[in-house]
């Protein structure tokens, strides 16, 4: 059910394709489980639906079928490219969107076994995401910038998970202390980049014990390329991330620095999730609490990708 009452299934989603798209209304279509802001539906094999299920969220649809066919033909990964635009209409008032289905199983739900291909693929994927942006590319309210100006949003995520709740490898001084010592990094001095701004287990999927493809653009802004790195902690398994920084090859101490902080402030997110799935509570996604525990501990195992000034 959308915030507007309306409740958004497959009939609903044939009818607007009878309306707007119909060329693509013979295709079956049939529910992809999960989802926050949008309601995703298969269409077919190579298609897929995005309906908002909230009014804040039409601006992100907007922004991901502006600016995602612009960046994807140059990215060395699949993602969810828009091929078609739908209208707000009568029987839904918002927009929405048909995309490229993207092949593969959630990280969240699977794992990767390759860990040295998975770090080539994601540094490859990285590199070739931050380019320079233009200028009238999109900003964000509260992604993008220093990790000082999210400390607000790491102490809440921090002091919400139950005691014990960080796992047997974590304990809250010493996740503390990595956030601290990004606070105290020096800042991105580069041009804006293009970001993705929200690469964790679940917007990124996994074929054949690897990376195969990136999902859920919606963050999409120009920022510090850091709080994309921070994937190398969220998304490799242990071990890799080595790898993965010498592949990417532009991150200085510095860059690593806030990167290590704000994997340590986004694995706490995800624990908090999977508490609160856990516990029942709207929104919560039980999943992803132990991918948060097991990305917590990846940061503070020190390695030559994880300074130890902290």
């Amino acid at each position: 059910m959308s915030d507007s009452g309306i409740e958004i299934t497959a009939g609903l989603v044939r009818e607007l394709l009878r309306e707007q798209h119909p060329d693509l209304a013979g295709l079956p279509v049939r529910e992809v489980a999960g989802g926050w802001g949008n309601q995703m539906w298969r269409l077919g094999d190579e298609l897929a639906v995005r309906m908002p299920r909230m009014e804040s969220v039409s601006d992100l649809l907007r922004k991901e079928c502006r600016w995602l066919p612009v960046l994807a033909p140059r990215l060395p990964l699949p993602v969810p490219t828009p091929v078609r635009v739908g209208v707000p209409s009568a029987r839904f008032p918002r927009p929405w969107s048909v995309t490229a289905w993207v092949h593969g199983e959630p990280l969240d739900t699977a794992s990767i076994s390759r860990g040295d291909h998975a770090a080539d693929a994601l540094a490859g994927f990285l590199r070739a995401l931050h380019a320079e942006a233009p200028a009238d590319a999109p900003a964000s309210s509260d992604r993008g910038g220093h990790p000082k100006d999210c400390t607000d949003g790491f102490e809440h995520f921090l002091r919400s998970i139950a005691p014990g709740g960080l796992g047997p490898a974590a304990d809250a001084p010493a996740v503390r202390a990595v956030w601290d010592d990004a606070v105290a990094a020096p800042a991105w001095e580069g041009p804006l980049v293009w970001v993705h701004g929200d690469l964790h287990p679940a917007n990124v999927v996994v074929s054949d014990g690897t990376l195969s493809g990136v999902i859920d653009f919606d963050a999409l802004f120009a920022g510090d390329p850091a709080w994309d790195l921070a994937a190398a902690w969220l998304l490799l398994p242990a071990g890799v991330g080595p790898r993965f920084f010498a592949a990417y090859g532009r991150a200085d101490e510095a860059t690593i620095r806030r990167a290590r902080g704000l994997a340590a402030m986004k694995s706490l997110f995800l624990v908090l999730m999977g508490q609160n799935g856990e516990q029942g509570l709207p929104g919560g996604k039980p999943a992803w609490g132990p991918a948060g525990r097991a990305a917590l501990a990846r940061v503070l195992t020190p390695g030559p990708d994880r300074p130890t000034r902290a």
